[in-house]
């Protein structure tokens, strides 16, 4: 699930039906044209702006601009906090973050100075909501709960709401507290349909549906998306284009393409009307996914290239991440592994953005590593130049002394000459076997056939294969298990580790492609394929277990906490290439790596997680548990099996056994 397919709610924008806000819009003119130059104007234009916000904004902000101009003449502290208010949502709508955040801080502080808790609530959940667009969790989730508490000390059951419904927004995100965000959003809808708030109800409703189509309840989703859908005027609002645009997503999960498609372009068309950039971006991004699960290829490519630039202008991260995703797909796909690789490296620098603090953690002890590394590099480059530089200067001044001696000093000439030849040849045995050394580091970093074609041209092709094998590890609660070591120590513990996982996957034939932290990823069937992989793989994930077991026993011999590995595989279709230019990695890409990914995390200690593809290819090897599914973007449901330790053993007794049966016979 794309984490920002959520609708987010401010509870100051209220309307009711269409021709109920006219005649209250032509109500407000009214009293405007007779008011006279005081705060019951600019309560009125405020009034107005509020009206439009939905529906023009562009009018919207020149009466809110107007009331602000005003209040500030008669020094009227709440008109101006509530006009600022509104100017932030125009910006807000147009995706100028800066602008939007300028605009509510003002505003924020101006009702804490006029001890207006309901406007300080309001705009506390309207600045969530801003960092929640920016997938910035963290400040999200703090300016809900400051406003919950506002809300519920003063009992403002349309702030409640407002909160109730953005921390449920917060909790949607991560599949491991959708059950926190049913919950948020079933105390918000009776609140939001008691006070017959039509915004809170739309937004209630939508969600409600994102929740269900988030657990693969479909029908479900679609219940209370048509219902938000109806809600909102039915294509009269800018709320509306995000409901069609998941509608679309529920009848794509169906398997209703035609369908899907055709609720997503009213999305985009509503979206461009209001001229809403953020939700056009969106709708575009749906509309490309569902034309690529249809498996039109260029329709998604045209879709995913319209929605970028929009949600570049957004700042949209995780629409952007998933944008780049899907354009690296369609690319591959179309054999364009150029582009392809364009887009999965800035795929790559969206996803780094979204790491949780582990990640962080990782982050910077790779860049700890590689710091390390260049470091020792200069040193031994500036060392081999010096050498080079001191014989160098050690001949010039051999020769100058050679001939001011002149030829009585010829036998000593000579001497020097002999020695300077000895101490070239020497030199270049020195530089020969820092080649090697360097040819050797290559072949290290690189598998052996890529480093032997990036030697001969200076470049290296990038290649699809249509099945590879891919392990992930992770270590379990690293995060403590780091807060209770030195770094000495934690170094020392992970290259232990590493160095015996490396033995294990150079045993079974495989090809190591990085390490980031406390995880590790090997890859099968690359950069020569095999029939073999996929049980190779599987063989080495149980050995590393079984390492892992064994280093646990004198763990808790010495009273110390165990290190607990999960392992997740996974067999798919990948490209593979070379990333950099000085600084050479060999890496992959593609679904099959996010879905190994995915096999590990939802792994558990002590085990080996096997998707259902690698089930198909090692069965008749190893004894494997059905033990659930998941969801995977653009896959759907797929099992996932733990794998016997003893697996293997007891293939071999069955093997035996046959051949000894087949002996008897002959």
């Amino acid at each position: 699930m794309s984490k920002s397919t959520i609708l987010l709610f401010f509870a100051i924008i209220i309307s009711s039906t269409v021709i109920a806000q006219d005649k209250i819009t032509d109500s407000l003119k009214n009293v405007l044209a007779h008011s006279k130059a005081d705060t019951s104007k600019v309560n009125t234009l405020i009034a107005l702006s509020k009206s439009f916000s939905g529906s023009a904004p562009e009018v919207s902000l020149s009466y809110a601009t107007q009331a602000k101009d005003l209040a500030v003449k008669l020094k009227f502290k709440k008109g101006q906090a509530y006009a600022l208010k509104f100017i932030g949502i125009y910006y807000y709508n147009q995706a100028k973050t800066v602008e939007t955040l300028d605009n509510w801080q003002q505003s924020l502080a101006l009702f804490r100075l006029v001890k207006d808790k309901a406007g300080e609530a309001s705009i506390l959940s309207n600045i969530g909501s801003l960092y929640y667009n920016q997938a910035d969790d963290a400040n999200a989730l703090e300016y809900y709960l400051q406003s919950l508490k506002i809300a519920e000390d003063i009992g403002d059951k349309l702030r409640m709401a407002t909160a109730l419904q953005n921390i449920g927004n917060v909790y949607l995100r991560k599949k491991a507290t959708q059950g926190k965000a049913l919950k948020y959003l079933l105390r918000a809808l009776p609140l939001a349909e008691e006070l017959k708030n039509h915004d809170a109800i739309v937004v209630t409703l939508t969600n409600l549906g994102e929740v269900y189509l988030t657990m693969g309840k479909v029908d479900s989703s679609l219940y209370y998306y048509q219902k938000g859908l109806a809600a909102s005027n039915n294509n009269e609002e800018v709320s509306s284009a995000f409901i069609l645009n998941n509608i679309g997503r529920a009848y794509a999960k169906k398997g209703n393409f035609d369908l899907a498609i055709g609720y997503q372009k009213q999305s985009v068309a509503l979206a461009k009307k209001f001229n809403a950039k953020f939700f056009m971006g969106k709708s575009l991004l749906g509309l490309a996914d569902t034309y690529s699960a249809k498996g039109d290829v260029q329709a998604a490519l045209e879709a995913y290239k319209q929605a970028e630039p929009l949600l570049v202008e957004a700042h949209a991260v995780e629409e952007l991440r998933d944008t780049y995703s899907g354009l690296t797909n369609a690319y591959a796909k179309l054999g364009n592994y150029n582009k392809a690789y364009t887009y999965q490296t800035l795929f790559g620098n969206f996803k780094d953005t979204i790491y949780n603090t582990e990640t962080d953690k990782k982050l910077a002890s790779l860049q700890f590593d590689f710091d390390l590394w260049k470091k020792q590099s200069e040193i031994v480059s500036l060392t081999k130049d010096q050498k080079l530089k001191d014989l160098d200067l050690q001949k010039q001044k051999t020769t100058r002394n050679a001939l001011a001696v002149g030829f009585t000093l010829l036998l000593i000439l000579a001497f020097v000459i002999y020695n300077g030849y000895r101490n070239k040849a020497k030199t270049n045995i020195i530089l020969d076997k820092q080649k090697a050394q360097i040819e050797n580091l290559m072949h290290n970093i690189l598998p052996s056939e890529v480093a032997t074609e990036l030697q001969a041209k200076g470049s290296a092709t990038p290649r699809h294969y249509d099945s590879v094998s891919v392990l992930f590890t992770d270590f379990k609660s690293f995060t403590s298990l780091a807060d209770k070591l030195t770094p000495q120590e934690l170094l020392e513990e992970l290259n232990d580790s590493f160095i015996a996982f490396d033995d294990i996957i150079e045993k079974h034939g495989l090809e190591k492609i990085k390490t980031i932290g406390d995880a590790y990823m090997c890859a099968g069937g690359i950069p020569t394929p095999n029939e073999t992989h996929a049980v190779d793989m599987v063989k080495a994930g149980l050995e590393m277990q079984q390492y892992i077991t064994g280093k646990n026993k004198k763990r808790s011999a010495a009273g110390l906490p165990p290190w607990e590995l999960r392992i997740g595989i996974h067999v798919g279709p990948v490209v593979a290439g070379v990333v950099g230019k000085k600084k050479y990695a060999y890496d992959i890409w593609g679904n099959t790596v996010n879905i190994a990914s995915r096999m590990e995390s939802n792994g558990a200690p002590g085990q080996v997680n096997i998707s259902a593809n690698t089930y198909d290819l090692v069965k008749g090897r190893f004894n494997c548990t059905h033990r659930g599914k998941i969801m995977a973007k653009n896959v759907g449901e797929i099992d996932m099996y733990f794998v016997a330790e003893n697996a293997e053993r007891e293939y071999i007794i069955v093997e035996h056994q046959i051949e000894k049966e087949e002996i008897k016979e002959s």
